[in-house]
């Protein structure tokens, strides 16, 4: 958990940085479970959660709505695409890049299942310390 708290407090939230519930996802500086985590602590503080994401990193945007609308965590409330132009780094470029937004919100049976899940954890955890 202070992994994901730290995550948290180092994420870089960039010109929309008044929305605390935002999330903006890369293709390759965390791992996939690390955003989905992320998500879930973000809808207990909020009630839902918005999946930002540019190019590369879009699928990987679509990958965690998935994980947490299959394990009955969230539902879709809106899906937002646009095309948005950017400098590429290298060269100074202008480079038009696809951007998708997901805003995610709680299911009714959100925190039940948050409950059974700790639950789970702590009795493996067990498990393995007996």
């Amino acid at each position: 958990m202070e992994a994901i708290t730290q995550g948290v407090n180092n994420i870089n939230l960039g010109a929309d940085s008044h929305k605390k519930n935002r999330i903006q996802v890369s293709h390759s500086k965390k791992p996939l479970f690390f955003y989905v985590n992320l998500a879930k602590r973000y809808m207990q503080q909020h009630n839902e959660v918005e999946l930002s994401a540019l190019g590369m990193a879009i699928a990987t945007v679509v990958t965690i709505a998935e994980i947490l609308k299959n394990n009955g965590l969230a539902v879709e409330k809106k899906i937002t695409t646009a095309t948005v132009d950017m400098k590429e780094e290298s060269r100074g470029w202008p480079v038009q890049k696809a951007k998708i937004e997901i805003l995610l919100g709680r299911t009714e049976n959100f925190d039940e299942l948050m409950v059974a899940a700790a639950e789970e954890r702590e009795a493996v955890d067990g498990e393995y310390q007996s």
